[in-house]
């Protein structure tokens, strides 16, 4: 019985193409002369834990279907260390390789295990970096006056307390006002 391969690709939004890391993938595979099975999550993010696709993947680990992970990049697996470190514990228990292709990881070598991990840790620092810039922009944003975030929904918030009190439904109002019920429902909250 020949090796079989879980090749795993994600995209972090649904209008991306997960396509460039399957080819990518689907070629390693035949150079290697495995059969493949493929997980892809679609409009996923990194930094969760579980995901439809990983989920699966992480069962055909457990029941041995398969004897090896690749993917194209380790942040397609995970976005910090400790979940890559939580991945590495369950190849590793399973008797699973991982290989990553653009960043030359390979378990199967004592050099590609240290290398997924310090990869591992560059990735979180990288993404906290990201968080770190990201909030002192906001920060900045504030102290110069700026508004942020969704802009407020424009109605007749009047017309909106005048119906409830008659008996209409947030549903209803919604509708008569052309917005959502949402909308609606947390402006009659607001009292």
């Amino acid at each position: 019985m020949g090796q079989k391969a879980a090749l795993y690709a994600r995209v972090s939004t649904r209008d991306q193409n997960p396509e460039a890391q399957l080819d990518r993938l689907r070629e390693w595979v035949e150079r290697q002369g495995m059969d493949a099975v493929e997980f892809v999550d679609r409009g996923a993010s990194g930094r969760k834990t579980s995901r439809k696709a990983l989920d699966a993947l992480l069962a055909a680990v457990r029941a041995k279907d398969v004897d090896t992970v690749v993917a194209v990049k380790l942040d397609r697996l995970a976005r910090s260390t400790r979940h890559l470190c939580d991945l590495a514990d369950v190849f590793e228990t399973n008797r699973v390789d991982l290989v990553c292709l653009d960043q030359s990881v390979d378990t199967r070598t004592a050099a590609g295990k240290l290398l997924y991990r310090v990869l591992g840790a560059v990735g979180e620092f990288e993404a906290d970096l990201i968080s770190e810039r990201t909030r002192d922009g906001l920060a900045a944003a504030r102290r110069r006056g700026q508004k942020l975030g969704r802009p407020r929904a424009d109605f007749d918030r009047k017309r909106a307390r005048r119906l409830r009190k008659s008996g209409h439904s947030v549903r209803s109002i919604a509708e008569q006002l052309e917005v959502s019920y949402g909308v609606v429902q947390a402006e009659l909250a607001s009292g």
